[in-house]
């Protein structure tokens, strides 16, 4: 009987789920590549090692730091080859060494090995207590997170500068104990009289701290503690009490001391001589006896210098929007702070995943996933939609990650409490009353249009304000500018386009670096000709006076052909104390007739009431303009340019009133811009035509006739 033709899985798939199939593999094949830590293969730094073979060593084959191969031993005991021929080479002997002289080589070696390999060193001496687990404690092996935390430490540490991080995690994956561990690294193979601090959130966590530094020094060889060759007792104490508080230790041989205190008790958390901090659980801190957690931290950190073998982590799950750590990893993200900020998704944390089957079940998923990319409608309150499961593989998850989100998420009711016990961005992690206006994908799709601007300046006119301000207008590249131009005005002597460009003005509530900023945002509408998209094409952004800005708006109107300018009209009236409630737009309205007026009504219109100028935001306007917004970015309606933006979308979320909002410690300012001009943009202009421009003079002759005509 003839056997039947084995079927291939992956015959008839399209080029779009082969192309998901393909990056999976390659997706898988990092996670699973090979780390040792004691050979080096795939350890930290990875592409900054090289292999060396020492045939006699009890390590024959060890990729080591680039670095080590500038120590003269290590460089000459790798051309060697092996013990022995250094030995006889450094001796000028042929005899080969006694076993103490090799064993002498050995650790020699394995001393400037563990000074610059800390995954190394943790792995041969570090012991720790098995997280979640008993039996034996176990020797400290980087997972793949604690690995992209320790590199975030040695590239500051190898550049001579101070290490300051603020780390935002998901559960369970060992953060703190990584951070611990390496400043343990620091004072036991570095520096002598390197001092460590470590305030955790409740007084449990502060002891599970002590022990846990006390049972890897327990089991620390007390040689290592000395120079080699140093004399020293086996039996000497490495731990030794300091006070009578029981919160602070010494260890002698390294003249240095570990001090742990909590935020529940603020004078144990107090700094002095410390050089290394590290605060765990900042989100989860109390305000408690008058002192904030701001209060708490700057305490403990107020006397470490920035300077190199100086360190201070803020560590924490997230714990709400508008707290002291939430406020402080948004200024590390933005690069504000000396700090940098560091987020470790769910997905990249190793146990997170369920392998499949078997190929078929694999690939059926794979097409599953593809299929239901653009469904935004999830099945039931304990699934996700599948344009949320597709975001997720394009942030980086694979396909068995996304098979274990989809069981796991089956224990929640609601997105946001699975969101804050595996958030997958940074965003996530900070939990927030209200849910997202934007969907994630959706504003993912803007990001390849982003770009840096082409121009950065200033539009100046004769003069700042009045009708002067108009004259001579003319663009000057300045690299502190707050004007960002992606595309410039490109005037025509024979034609121009009406209706072409909008001009969108968000006013700032002052002018202090702690106000709101003010945005005024440029629309090319020249592609609607051919039903294709307006484009943004300049932004201006920054803090100035409201009179100031209003002019500033003017001119970019007038520079960008006349174009229809729209100012929200709200701080302007509630910040107006002279009683005229549109005092700056009737200054603008005297020397710009293209200013953007509210619609009226028949009455209105039949009472002769006057025109109100600009867009006013209100509770009956605010909804409207929110919901064209959220069609644009959900259809992808617009050209984006400034990826700032796309940040503000995906930190607006509607309250449990119905209003919309920012989350607490963001912004909505550019994105007000474009609420309201896309609005205007696609219900209140006409489609823009090309007219033939009138000849020189002609404009003249036409109102001398309306003249005579009038006459």
């Amino acid at each position: 009987m003839a056997k039947k033709k084995a079927i291939d899985p992956l015959a008839g798939l399209t080029a779009a789920v082969l192309a998901i199939i393909h990056e999976n593999a390659t997706r898988n094949d990092a996670i699973n590549a090979k780390f040792n830590p004691i050979t080096g293969e795939g350890s930290l730094m990875g592409s900054d090692r090289v292999c060396i073979k020492i045939k006699d060593f009890p390590i024959p084959v060890q990729w080591v730091p680039r670095r080590l191969m500038q120590v003269p031993m290590v460089r000459q005991l790798a051309e060697a080859g092996s013990i022995t021929k250094f030995y006889k080479e450094i001796a000028e002997t042929k005899e080969p060494p006694t076993d103490e002289e090799r064993e002498e080589i050995i650790q020699q070696f394995i001393r400037i090995r563990i000074r610059h390999d800390f995954a190394f060193w943790a792995a041969l001496l570090a012991y720790i207590k098995p997280k979640g687990e008993g039996g034996e404690d176990v020797l400290f092996r980087l997972n793949r997170p604690q690995r992209r935390l320790i590199e975030r430490f040695e590239k500051k540490r190898l550049q001579g500068k101070p290490i300051r991080l603020i780390l935002l995690k998901a559960r369970q994956w060992g953060g703190s104990t990584a951070t611990q561990i390496y400043m343990a690294w620091l004072q036991l193979v570095h520096k002598v009289g390197l001092n460590s601090l470590i305030v955790a959130h409740v007084k449990d966590t502060s002891t599970e701290i002590k022990d846990m530094f006390k049972k890897l020094l327990d089991a620390y060889p007390v040689e290592m503690l000395y120079r080699l060759g140093e004399a020293y007792d086996a039996n000497e104490s490495k731990w030794v009490g300091v006070g009578t508080s029981g919160n602070i230790s010494r260890i002698p041989q390294r003249n240095c001391k570990i001090k742990i205190g909590t935020a529940e008790k603020p004078d144990s958390a107090r700094g002095g001589d410390y050089n290394l901090v590290h605060c765990s659980e900042v989100a989860l801190w109390k305000k408690t006896e008058g002192k904030t957690p701001q209060q708490i931290v700057r305490s403990a950190c107020s006397g470490i210098t920035l300077k190199p073998y100086t360190m201070i982590v803020y560590e924490s799950t997230a714990n709400g929007t508008g707290n002291f750590f939430h406020r402080e990893y948004v200024d590390a993200k933005a690069g504000k702070s000396q700090f940098e900020s560091l987020f470790i998704s769910w997905f990249e944390i190793e146990q997170y995943a369920i392998p499949f089957t078997s190929t078929a079940q694999m690939v059926a998923f794979a097409q599953w996933l593809y299929d239901n990319r653009n469904n935004h409608v999830a099945a039931s309150s304990r699934e996700e939609p599948g344009s949320y499961l597709w975001w997720l593989w394009q942030q980086g998850a694979t396909l068995e990650a996304i098979n274990w989100y989809i069981e796991e998420r089956k224990k929640y009711t609601e997105h946001s409490d699975m969101a804050s016990e595996y958030p997958s961005d940074d965003i996530e992690a900070f939990t927030f009353s209200g849910s997202h206006v934007f969907n994630n994908e959706d504003i993912e799709q803007f990001r390849a249009g982003c770009r840096p601007p082409r121009m950065v300046g200033e539009i100046y006119g004769r003069t700042e304000t009045g009708k002067q301000a108009l004259q001579n207008l003319r663009f000057k590249n300045e690299p502190e500018g707050k004007l960002w131009i992606w595309q410039d005005v490109e005037p025509d002597e024979d034609e121009m386009v009406k209706h072409r460009y909008l001009v969108v003005v968000d006013v700032c509530k002052g002018h202090t670096k702690r106000a709101d900023y003010a945005v005024i945002t440029v629309i090319d509408r020249l592609y609607m000709i051919d039903l294709d998209k307006p484009t943004i094409v300049a932004q201006w952004y920054g803090h100035i006076d409201m009179d100031l800005l209003a002019w500033k708006a003017t001119q970019i109107a007038e520079y960008y052909e006349h174009a229809l300018l729209v100012i929200e009209s709200n701080t302007l009236e509630t910040n107006n104390t002279k009683g005229d409630a549109e005092f700056i737009l009737r200054l603008i309205r005297e020397v710009y007739d293209n200013l953007y007026a509210r619609k009226q009504s028949a009455e209105d219109i039949r009472d002769g009431v006057e025109r109100k100028y600009g867009f006013h935001t209100n509770v009956a306007t605010k909804p409207v303009i929110i919901h064209a917004l959220k069609t644009a970015v959900r259809e992808h309606l617009y050209v984006e340019r400034d990826e700032d933006c796309l940040d503000e979308y995906a930190t607006y979320i509607e309250t449990e009133k119905g209003g919309f909002e920012a989350m607490e410690g963001y912004h909505d300012d550019k994105l007000m811009t474009r609420a309201i001009g896309l609005y205007i943009c696609f219900n209140e202009m006409p489609i823009p035509v090309i007219v033939k421009k009138p000849k020189k003079n002609e404009h003249k002759r036409k109102k001398k006739a309306v003249s005579a005509a009038t006459i």
